[in-house]
Formats: structure tokens, sequence, C-alpha cells
């Protein structure tokens, strides 16, 4: 049995991804979520204190396709000091009228961040004022490299604001964009970032709100990426009050984790305003109406998006073994 499951490393995955156009993939993956054809099982997770950490696992299957999967996917904050990534894991796929082991996946969390950096680009490519000065990124960690990677793909403006704790990552993070396309400022703090940027991406796992409502310019987009349990939390929950359109990757997952979970909790949130990311996909002119509009992207990371990635690597392998 083992002989015919396919073990891909981290090294194959990460040739395997040049190869895919991954904005299409993932969200066809929102889109079959959002219209019903995805079963996706409330998130199983694991809270760790000491040191602080997390391990989430997500898992389901899209109705009509041949596999299921079950993502495996750690985050352990203090790893970056021994010289190890935050992000750890792996996605076992297997068949979904057998329940056979097909493929395990020891993307070690790299399939997770890059899902969860499209995502972010998907709402850009929707929601996000297409002429900008500059755009804003809170937060120096893998999320907030990654958001550079793929920017181009969705956005042309070359202009970027950080703002991070630690001076030295600010630094580092800049050094490590120096001979690319981006010129990027230090912002000396999230007041002044969202003084110069109509569009801020939040990459941070804080618990205490960063971005607070009366930062905000009118025209804003923000996609908030880091609040994923139930205690993270980027965004005050009055600047959710204050927005006009709210964009959420899974309602359902919202009532238990991220900025609508917050605001929600707080009697702060309109829930009229919220629209989910795969219904927008399909019917873009739920979006910006016009150029004043605040609009928030709350992404809190759905198993489609894992399925949707999970399959594409395992159909790549397959053919590139038939050659």
């Amino acid at each position: 049995m083992f002989s015919d499951i396919s073990i891909i490393s981290l090294q194959t995955i990460q040739e395997y991804i040049k190869a895919l156009d991954l904005i299409p993939i993932i969200e066809e993956g929102f889109v079959s979520y959002s219209t019903g054809k995805a079963v996706i099982p409330p998130v199983a997770e694991i809270l760790f204190e000491n040191p602080k950490g997390e391990t989430h696992i997500k898992y389901g299957y899209i109705k009509g396709q041949y596999y299921f999967v079950i993502k495996i996917a750690s985050g352990f904050y203090e790893n970056p000091k021994m010289g190890i990534s935050s992000s750890q894991g792996l996605m076992l796929l297997f068949h979904q009228k057998t329940g056979q082991l097909l493929s395990v996946l020891l993307d070690e969390g790299y399939l997770t961040d890059i899902r969860t950096a499209i995502a972010s680009m998907i709402t850009l490519k929707y929601l996000a004022p297409k002429e900008v000065d500059y755009i804003g990124i809170i937060g120096t960690g893998i999320q907030a490299h990654l958001q550079l990677k793929y920017l181009e793909q969705v956005h042309t403006c070359k202009n970027i604001i950080i703002w991070g704790r630690n001076k030295e990552k600010c630094f580092a993070y800049q050094k490590h964009f120096q001979d690319g396309p981006f010129q990027i400022k230090i912002a000396n703090s999230i007041s002044k970032l969202a003084e110069e940027c109509k569009i801020i991406i939040t990459t941070t796992p804080s618990e205490q709100p960063l971005l607070q409502e009366e930062y905000i310019q009118n025209g804003t987009h923000i996609t908030a990426i880091g609040s994923d349990t139930p205690h993270k939390n980027e965004l005050s929950s009055a600047l959710l009050k204050k927005s006009d359109i709210i964009v959420s990757d899974s309602i359902v997952q919202s009532n238990t984790r991220g900025e609508i979970f917050q605001a929600r909790e707080k009697n702060l949130l309109d829930e009229s305003k919220i629209i989910e990311l795969g219904n927008l996909i399909q019917n873009p002119k739920m979006g910006r109406s016009n150029k004043e509009q605040i609009s928030i992207a709350d992404l809190t990371g759905v198993a489609v998006q894992d399925i949707s990635i999970a399959t594409s690597i395992f159909h790549y392998h397959k053919q590139i073994q038939l050659k």
C-alpha cells in the first residue's frame, strides 16, 4: 500500500508552486464553498502557552471531486529564535470514495502560508482602490513577506510602507526587498502608516487591536489576515462599525473567530454589511460602489483553500510523473 502513496517534499512543492496559477485555483475553491458545494467541518485547534503557539486542523472535501484533504498547520512564534520557521505542518490527501491515503504533502506549513497570501491577493483584486500612493503592511513576518511576493499579480502600486514592533525586523524586511521593484518606507507608528495608505494589510498574531477607526481615511481598503483564533484581534471593532463593506472568507467561521467575531461580541457589527468572499468573486458588483467607501476583508482561513492547493499540487505531481 505505502508504495502507492505519493510523498511530496517541501523542496518539490516549492518547485511545483512556481508552475501553478494560484489565484483562479483558490478563487474556484471559495466559489465552491459559498455555493454549498464544499463540506467543511468546524476548525479543530490546539493552543499552547509555553512557548506560545497553536495548531489548526482543517479538513473537508468539494462535492463531485475525487479527494478529501486533512491539513495540520502550526504556528510557534519562538521558533525563529532557534532558526526554525514559525510555520510547520503537513497536508494529507485521500480518495473521497474509498478513504485511501493517496499523498502526504510534507509542506512544513508552506502551503498554508501561500494559500493565505493568495486569499489576501484575491481580496485586493475585488476590493482595493486601483490608484493609491502607498500600500501599508502591518507586520514583518512570513505573511508580510509573501504579500510582496504576489502583489504585482493584482496591483500596480510599488510604494510600500511597513510597520512592525521590532525595528530591526523592519530594517531587515526593507533590506530583503531592496533589489526588487518595491520602494519600502518604515512608519514610526500605525497611525502614520494609515495617514498615507489607502490599502492596508495586517499580518500579525496580535490579541489587541492595532488599527483604530480614527486612523482610517475614507476610501481605504483593509485586509486582515492575522485573526484566525477566538483571541486574536488586529482591528478595532469600532472600525468594522465605521466600514461600509465587510467581506468574510467564511461567515460560518466568523461566528467563532476573526475580526467579525470580535465586533459581534461587542455589539458593534451591522450584519447586513457582510458579504462572503465566494459570492463577491461571482458577483464583483457586490463590492465597493464608490471611491469613498471603507471596505474590510476578514480572512480566518478556510479548509477549501487547503483542498484547492493540495489537489493542484497532487495533480501537477502526477503530470510530472507521467512525462
